[in-house]
């Protein structure tokens, strides 16, 4: 039974932005698929892995006869990759498999039922819902999501917390060592409510959200929130756990601070990072009038010294930090100029843009 006749970029642009949750080897094989489903003229392609699902359309040229099958998403994905481009592909639908029919070339896939497939059930009605367009969302994305943490005992660390209260959306994130936020002004106000948002949700968000002006609606659900953009729609379970008061780990009080161009530091920084100690990471910064000197040694006895110039006039200060946690800050920065805050060798350093207080980056110090 043939389900559709489509050009292979069709197809393949929907079947990559659902496929990237989907798991290669999972305990149900069901999870390893995709499901297609055609409807009269539309092509609706599904995949999960039980704690989020990704959902999209294709616009058929024909309509075909209404049917929903279940294929590796995998395996479909590689063989559209690898035709050429402008090739019209055939999908036919047998007994317990799928044809796919390019030119000269036949690939038979076996499928699954479509009733098999798990859907994940809706999350009742939302308690907040916000749009703001996509870049902004992107670029709020990008501020904050190396931040989190990965495998953490501390589950709800493994995500990144999302608040919505009044006109103001923000998002946090943190691994016990350091902490991002950032946050933006919304178009209309919402009642204050904030999620966690799973790791690998927030991972495939920042592989497709565009940098365009077009909305994406985020609707915070009981246990789920969901977001909806350039015709995807992404509904994640939410962590359960209470996030840390982020509020009482950002310094408000440090009189020691200076300016330094991003990209010098950053440059000074991957240039002393070539000889730091490989398990530990650390850095030390030396602080004297006017002066910046950036440390490292490896237990080789080798040492990178790097000076860079800087208006500081307060005490002279020596204090340690993991050089991986402040090279994350600054590439992910696209600001010309970083403002330093510091308080004594044990307290945390913060880091933030000038003029903007929509941006704050504390990192722990490290003894070395």
């Amino acid at each position: 039974m043939k389900i559709l006749e489509i050009d292979k970029d069709v197809l393949l642009r929907p079947l990559q932005a659902v496929s990237g949750i989907v798991e290669r080897r999972h305990t149900l094989p069901i999870l390893s698929n995709v499901m297609l489903e055609t409807r009269g003229p539309d092509l609706n392609l599904v995949a999960t892995d039980l704690e989020i699902q990704i959902a999209t359309s294709a616009k058929l040229d024909k309509a075909g006869a209404d049917h929903a099958v279940t294929v590796s998403a995998r395996k479909l994905q590689d063989i559209l990759r690898a035709l050429p481009e402008r090739t019209a592909v055939t999908l036919d639908a047998q007994e317990g498999r799928l044809q796919v029919k390019a030119g000269k070339s036949k690939f038979n896939l076996q499928t699954l039922p479509a009733q098999d497939f798990p859907r994940m059930a809706e999350g009742g009605s939302a308690t907040a819902s916000v749009k703001l367009p996509q870049k902004v969302f992107r670029d709020l994305l990008s501020l904050v999501q190396y931040g989190m943490a990965q495998q953490d005992i501390r589950y709800y660390l493994n995500g990144l917390l999302l608040v919505a209260d009044g006109k103001q959306l923000t998002m946090v994130a943190t691994d016990g060592h350091r902490l991002a936020y950032a946050s933006t002004s919304l178009a209309s106000e919402v009642e204050r409510s904030e999620v966690i948002i799973p790791r690998k949700a927030i991972l495939e968000l920042a592989k497709l959200l565009e940098d365009v002006e077009e909305d994406v609606e985020i609707q915070l659900l009981p246990n789920q929130v969901r977001f909806i953009f350039a015709g995807i729609d992404i509904v994640s379970k939410v962590v359960d756990g209470k996030f840390p008061d982020y509020t009482r780990v950002i310094p408000t009080n440090y009189q020691k601070h200076f300016a330094v161009g991003r990209i010098v530091l950053q440059q000074a920084l991957q240039r002393a990072s070539i000889l730091s100690n490989e398990k530990f990471r650390g850095v030390r910064w030396v602080l004297t009038a006017n002066s910046l000197r950036i440390i490292c040694s490896n237990a080789e006895q080798e040492e990178a010294e790097e000076e860079l110039v800087v208006d500081y006039a307060g005490e002279p200060l020596d204090i340690g930090f993991n050089i991986v946690y402040l090279l994350d800050v600054l590439n992910n920065l696209d600001t010309e100029e970083v403002d330093c805050a510091v308080g004594d060798a044990n307290s945390s350093m913060l880091i933030s843009v000038p003029g903007n207080k929509n941006f704050k980056y504390v990192v722990m110090p490290m003894r070395i």
